[in-house]
């Protein structure tokens, strides 16, 4: 599961106010080797939740990004290059995903997360 997949989800377990954002535990992380397009992270850099990102980057061993960033530093390429390899190289393989208000672990197998709720959580 990419850290782009990561920063979209949030916990619908009934009575939650707050699934968001979700805990990392990690087992496994592997890096996979994608092409980097500029203008994909230019277009996607508005709709992250940046924190969201770094908390994750950092769960899974890369602390690379910057605490804060802004849409001026779009234009760097050594920024471009950590944001993408954060939200699309990263990939946690094993692992589980913690819902921030209960702690209801939802496990990632394979890099696939599991968010299916049981009967008593929808």
């Amino acid at each position: 599961m990419r850290l782009l997949t990561h920063n979209m989800l949030s916990s619908n377990v009934k009575g939650v106010t707050n699934g968001f954002p979700l805990g990392i535990e990690v087992e496994k992380v592997v890096e996979k080797q994608v092409e980097l397009s500029a203008d994909f992270l230019i277009n996607i850099f508005s709709k992250i939740e940046w924190k969201a990102l770094v908390d994750a980057s950092r769960a899974v061993g890369y602390a690379e990004l910057p605490d804060q960033a802004d849409a001026s530093m779009l234009d760097s390429d050594e920024f471009l290059r950590k944001f993408h390899h954060a939200l699309l190289e990263l990939h946690l393989e094993e692992g589980a995903l913690l819902c921030p208000e209960t702690g209801r672990r939802f496990p990632v197998n394979k890099g696939i997360p599991n968010m299916l709720l049981h009967e008593d959580e929808v």
